[in-house]
């Protein structure tokens, strides 16, 4: 199947820009040093402590369980929390479960929609390599 202009286009619109992709190469390298050191078997809020620590480290913004409003039809409905908004463009959910579910994915994609946001990481920290427990999400049109 070939892929006409607008395809091409609207395939770059939804791809992360450079510094996007250095930004979650960042990350991402951070939650790595996180599973050497800790390894898998912890709660997720211990994940989320010491990436902190690691984030501040590496000089990587973020903001921890972020509020995030959720609107229907116009009306606020309610809120939900973000594990890490990273240099307010990127979500970063923490798992730490024997096997990532659909209901995962389908939370991280709710908030790549209520925040606009183009890129999301969801990590499982209970795995034995980490590689193994990270996903990308890209919102797609």
């Amino acid at each position: 199947m070939e892929m006409n202009r607008q395809d091409a286009k609207d395939a770059k619109r939804r791809e992360p820009s450079q510094e996007l992709d250095r930004l979650v190469y960042a990350v991402i390298g951070a939650a790595i040093e996180v599973h050497r050191v800790l390894g898998p078997g912890f709660l997720e809020e211990v994940y989320k402590q010491a990436l902190i620590i690691e984030f501040l480290a590496r000089g990587i913004p973020y903001e921890c369980e972020k509020s995030v409003t959720v609107t229907y039809k116009g009306q606020e409905v309610g809120t939900s929390r973000l594990d890490f908004f990273v240099a307010n463009c990127l979500i970063v959910e923490l798992k730490s479960v024997q096997n990532l579910a659909p209901i995962h994915e389908a939370q991280v994609i709710s908030y790549l929609k209520i925040t606009n946001s183009p890129l999301a990481l969801l990590i499982n920290f209970n795995v034995h390599l980490l590689k193994d427990g990270i996903k990308r999400i890209i919102l797609s049109s």
